[in-house]
């Protein structure tokens, strides 16, 4: 059943919301707990504590939580061994809006440590695998409720997208991930990585659902000063909405020549079908795309040395053995993994004495520079159309050794991150048995047209199959 149908089935009463529950949380401990199990939750909210709402939006309906969004009843660890067992003394905003709602919460879901990294391998709780192949990656870092999704263990799940967390998985995994427009949703809650890119997001087996769950956690919040005070469309109801005389731009550096066939002819044949759904497609140029991933990659390390400097052993957290506080300090901080270790060390170069404007700075102007490109394109088009990710979904351990390799999964996503503006991924067919998807990017506060664009387009394969 879809988030939509378990809704309406436990609001008219032909469904339990524990029952429901209980079954999602059933399927997940002996699937999860066979050879060859997904590891896509870190922990699970026990029998007795398992509640749902008999109305709202998601009366009834599991969903899983990304385990760096803060739970009362559930450790926070961020997939990383200095927050081990680590209980909240609060709950994030998304999760208290998913509850009033009616959601039940299930569990939380592995990531990449501090959602640092694009295949949910620097867990320090071990990878998770891809429901569509075992030996792949579910993408990261939100991979664990990607593959959640995916499996059939929730409708919908919740994760957090800095550079494309939420859509490269959703691409890899075969779901729909969505990333609203930075204020949208309250990063209250949120532990931080890089807190002008971080944004939560959602995931579905389909564009409504997906959406059902956008709606239920955005708004307004005072307790997170870059939340906006902006009025909450209705989500669910504009992905019926259709396309019909809608603008399409298509990117020239999205497409480039080295793009994998496969993918790209995947891409043509989505435009084609948008085209039969009465959209116009357009050619368009974002030049200064280039420079996305080497500025991403000095602004978000940048932004996760300041805020992972908080971990000291003091305040949260495992604490170090010392004979002093710098002892102390240093033994704690060897419970980072690597990747954690490489963006921190790369983020205090990039802001140091003597080189923070040669970097930083012009990593901000290049920022604005790509922001404006996209000012620029909307004015003539509608939405974006570009692939989600350069590749399917790779091996475990193919690029582990490679970080460069790792960093540009996320070539095609992390503009959108930079700029503020939504950006979401929709199935768009299969190479070999890997999923690829599709991303549409709206203008900022826009996420209505994006929702109608990528439901009309769903609906195409629902109709005509793929």
């Amino acid at each position: 059943m879809t988030a939509s149908e378990i809704a309406a089935a436990v609001r008219d009463g032909t469904l339990s919301p524990l029952a429901t529950a209980l079954k999602a949380r059933e399927d997940i401990v002996s699937r999860e707990g066979q050879p060859g199990g997904l590891n896509a939750f870190l922990a699970l909210t026990s029998e007795e504590l398992l509640e749902g709402g008999v109305d709202g939006l998601l009366a009834g309906v599991p969903v899983a939580v990304k385990d760096n969004l803060a739970t009362r009843d559930l450790p926070t660890t961020c997939g990383s061994k200095i927050l081990e067992g680590y209980q909240s003394p609060f709950e994030a905003t998304v999760v208290r809006r998913l509850r009033e709602a009616g959601a039940v919460l299930v569990g939380k879901t592995n990531m990449d440590e501090f959602a640092m990294g694009s295949s949910t391998e620097n867990s320090a709780y071990g990878p998770t695998r891809n429901p569509a192949a075992l030996d792949r990656v579910p993408g990261g870092s939100s991979g664990g409720s990607a593959a959640a999704v995916a499996a059939g263990y929730v409708p919908i799940a919740v994760g957090s997208d800095t550079g494309g967390s939420v859509r490269q998985p959703a691409s890899f995994c075969g779901v729909v991930g969505i990333k609203p427009t930075y204020g949208r949703v309250s990063r209250y809650g949120l532990v931080a990585f890089a807190s002008s890119l971080d944004q939560v997001g959602t995931f579905g087996r389909t564009v409504h659902d997906a959406a059902l769950a956008l709606q239920a956690i955005s708004g307004h919040d005072p307790r997170d000063a870059t939340s906006a005070d902006r009025e909450v469309p209705d989500f669910a109801n504009v992905v019926h909405g259709g396309m019909s005389g809608m603008v399409v731009g298509v990117p020239r550096e999205y497409v480039p020549e080295t793009l994998d066939a496969g993918i790209r002819r995947l891409v043509e044949e989505s435009l084609e079908r948008l085209r039969g759904l009465g959209a116009t497609v357009k050619s368009v140029s974002l030049p200064h795309t280039r420079f996305a991933i080497p500025a991403y990659y000095v602004l978000a390390p940048a932004e996760a040395s300041s805020n992972l400097a908080r971990y000291d052993g003091v305040r949260f957290g495992e604490r170090g053995a010392g004979g002093d506080i710098g002892a102390m300090y240093e033994s704690t901080r060897e419970a980072f993994g690597p990747e954690v270790k490489r963006r921190i060390m790369l983020g205090t170069y990039a802001l140091s004495s003597g080189y923070y404007d040669q970097y930083y700075g012009t990593a901000q102007r290049a920022r604005a520079l790509i922001a404006q490109d996209f000012e620029h394109a909307f004015c003539d088009v509608d939405v974006l159309f570009t692939p989600t990710a350069p590749t399917p979904a790779f091996r475990i351990g193919e690029r582990v050794a490679d970080p460069v390799s790792m960093y540009l999964s996320d070539v095609f996503t992390v503009t959108a991150n930079l700029a503020g503006i939504p950006g979401m991924s929709v199935p768009i067919g299969r190479i070999d048995g890997l999923p690829i998807g599709g991303q549409f990017l709206a203008p900022w506060w826009e996420e209505s047209t994006m929702l109608r664009a990528a439901g009309a387009l769903e609906s195409s394969f629902s109709e005509g199959g793929t």
